[in-house]
């Protein structure tokens, strides 16, 4: 079984992306009900001088990032700031019908305010956004880091966050939203809201680097240079630990994956972190080591991360089995998030605790990405023999590739699959699920 990424074009589309970079933030002392306050307001990214204005997820946190424990419970209030209607969008929050968005939680009018609860059930690395309805507006958003914290902490020194967005700037310093004709936009990508950022380490420190394809459109390829890197999650959920082959590593926006670094290097050096999207690839961050060792050794390899309880085995013999095609048409089963109602023919209903297997197949002129909403899946090899030693809720399919996934359906309610092709100018579509009691 190939645990292995390289950075190829060909896989590169086939494969499954105002902080300062490694701020070590505090972690709550105990599971508990916590308040959160989410408003849409403006903001600016540095993209050139002057700063470019888009929308923002305003929280009481630090800017970019949420951080709870795993067993906490959001008290969540959104408000909506924006002059067209908006819903707030959980990367990777299993389970969590209430908050489902378009099925658990209408689109909120401007000036509008909701209320739910958000309950935490599982550690990892997460992303909120509000862009599903975002597509052809005044302006791009961005998107906000989620980390809740393990019962049972990993070994590591520290955390460091590494969210890599992807804007279209006009020669008029403005930012083109998604789902828009980019015509003669640059293309630029930023690092925790920053052109580039270094993350430090002392020497034989182990760093567990959360990164996270927070892109609108883009697919990217990284490369960390002269280190040795351990995939630990895929998506916010503990995968059997794997080497990323020299240091490569590719996501599809929303993708999220945490991979341990020990800095082996002396103190003084550095190395870089290339990024491959599409154009020349260029230097978005470095490694930097610097002061007395932490320790006199490298730590042994990194242990498997805590299990946040999914099935250790799916049986098939009596699953449900679907098919997904997705051909770009404007019409079809696919719906723009906008006009989406639960009117319409779901892809398939199944009873809770029934395994769901979906052959996902591509029929348009590009690469898309689907997301599967309120469950992870395992990616099943080719001959119904196993399945990828990781859990996933994003996959990233080229044209005219198919792919078959598992899941237990585990969770009751209505749930949405997103899916876009690769390029800035195609819009979202969703379609939707049913887990029934």
């Amino acid at each position: 079984m190939n645990r292995e990424f390289l950075c190829s074009r060909r896989q590169l589309l086939t494969g499954a992306a105002g902080l300062t970079a490694g701020l070590a933030l505090p972690r709550p002392a105990a599971a508990a009900s916590v308040p959160l306050n989410v408003r849409t307001t403006i903001a600016t990214v540095p993209l050139r001088v002057p700063a470019t204005p888009v929308w923002h997820l305003e929280t009481q946190a630090v800017p970019r990032i949420l951080r709870y424990r795993q067993g906490d419970e959001l008290q969540v209030a959104f408000t909506n700031d924006t002059p067209a209607p908006a819903v707030l969008n959980w990367s990777g929050i299993d389970g969590v019908a209430a908050a489902e968005p378009l099925t658990g939680q209408a689109p909120l009018a401007p000036s509008g305010r909701a209320n739910f609860t958000l309950p935490l059930r599982h550690a990892g690395s997460f992303l909120l956004d509000a862009r599903l309805l975002g597509d052809g507006r005044e302006r791009p958003s961005t998107a906000t880091m989620l980390i809740v914290d393990e019962q049972q902490k990993p070994v590591a020194d520290k955390d460091a966050f590494m969210l890599i967005e992807d804007w279209r700037l006009n020669a008029d310093n403005t930012a083109l939203a998604p789902g828009i004709d980019p015509k003669d936009t640059t293309p630029l990508f930023t690092f925790n809201g920053l052109p580039k950022q270094d993350i430090t380490m002392r020497p034989n420190e182990r760093v567990r680097l959360r990164i996270f394809n927070g892109c609108h459109r883009s697919v990217f390829g990284l490369k960390i240079e002269n280190h040795d890197v351990r995939v630990m999650a895929v998506d916010g959920q503990p995968a059997e630990p794997y080497p990323a082959r020299d240091g490569q590593l590719i996501l599809a926006p929303g993708t999220r994956l945490d991979v341990v670094i020990d800095a082996t290097m002396p103190a003084g050096s550095s190395a870089p972190i290339m990024l491959f999207g599409g154009g020349a690839p260029f230097e978005i961050a470095r490694l930097v080591t610097n002061g007395e060792p932490i320790r006199p050794a490298p730590l042994p390899l990194a242990a498997a991360f805590p299990s946040n309880g999914l099935p250790t085995e799916l049986r098939f013999q009596n699953a449900l089995r679907a098919e997904l095609a997705f051909d770009g048409a404007v019409q079809g089963d696919w719906a723009i998030p906008g006009n989406f109602a639960l009117t319409s023919a779901p892809v398939f209903k199944a009873k809770r605790g029934r395994v769901v297997m979906l052959h996902v197949l591509n029929r348009a002129p590009s690469p898309i990405v689907m997301r599967l909403h309120g469950h992870h899946a395992r990616v099943l090899d080719r001959l119904d023999d196993g399945w990828k030693p990781y859990w996933i809720d994003t996959l990233l399919l080229d044209t005219g590739q198919t792919q078959r996934i598992a899941f237990l359906a585990e969770h009751a309610g209505n749930w949405l699959i997103e899916t876009m092709q690769i390029g800035w100018a195609s819009p979202k579509r969703v379609r939707w699920f049913a887990v029934e009691p």
